[in-house]
């Protein structure tokens, strides 16, 4: 199970992009950073001006391309809403699209994200199609899909509350994700503990070290420059060390 924390600390991770929550999530855990946790696949943001979002995953599949189950459509849809809304948050829907790799439909659009908007929802992660854009971002829901579509064909709830994959990563239920116009990470359980530290901590090294000597750079001889650079990313290899006992980037 997922370790939870504060819905203060949530917020004060949903400041920072995603790829500065990947640094920090890289020196505490105990999985490979180059594989686990974060999307394999390219995502797209259509929505890249939000901000990020951060909170616990809720998992759903759908099929819009099988009419097998549109005659129990608004049975399926009212159980699930029901699993949704008793599920605690903030809340991230991860969506797998078993059609994959056509998209006969979106099953996410205004409806949709003003639904689940209104059940306490933030925002999705969508390995399929999305539609109504422009509502759907009146609506304060950000999205990272595969495409735009204009039907929504037979976009029916199958399943929910499982394991599922998107963007070539396995997402459980409860899982801890941040995502953005980078990508997404979805949080082994119980590394959740001290990301927001260990993100704070990554960037504070790098603008103490690497960047400051970077841009006070400009104009030097380039001998100079690389001595100044190679330097600072010594020192912050150093910070990083004593800190995590790992090396870091640098």
């Amino acid at each position: 199970m997922p370790t939870r924390i504060t819905h203060s600390e949530l917020l004060q991770l949903q400041r920072w992009n995603t790829p500065t929550i990947y640094n920090g999530w890289e020196q505490i855990t105990k999985h490979n950073s180059a594989r686990d946790a974060v999307n394999l696949e390219e995502t797209r943001d259509f929505m890249p001006e939000a901000l990020p979002i951060c909170g616990w995953a809720v998992t759903v599949v759908i099929q819009p391309g099988d009419r097998t189950n549109v005659p129990r459509g608004a049975e399926l849809w009212a159980a699930y809403r029901e699993h949704l809304a008793s599920q605690p948050g903030p809340k991230i829907v991860v969506v797998q699209d078993l059609d994959k790799p056509a998209c006969y439909g979106a099953g996410w659009g205004e409806v949709n994200a003003n639904v689940h908007r209104a059940l306490g929802c933030i925002g999705g992660i969508i390995d399929g199609a999305v539609r109504d854009v422009d509502e759907m971002r009146h609506a304060g829901f950000k999205t990272l899909a595969r495409r735009l579509a204009v039907g929504h064909g037979c976009a029916i709830p199958i399943r929910w509350g499982c394991e599922v994959e998107v963007f070539g990563r396995k997402v459980l239920p409860g899982q801890l994700i941040h995502a953005d116009k980078h990508g997404f990470i979805a949080i082994p359980s119980g590394e959740e503990r001290g990301l927001l530290e260990a993100a704070r901590f990554m960037d504070k090294a790098e603008c103490d070290t690497l960047i400051p000597a970077a841009r006070g750079s400009h104009g030097l001889p380039l001998a100079t420059a690389l001595e100044n650079i190679n330097a600072a990313a010594t020192e912050f290899g150093r910070i990083v060390r004593e800190r995590f006992e790992r090396r870091g980037e640098w």
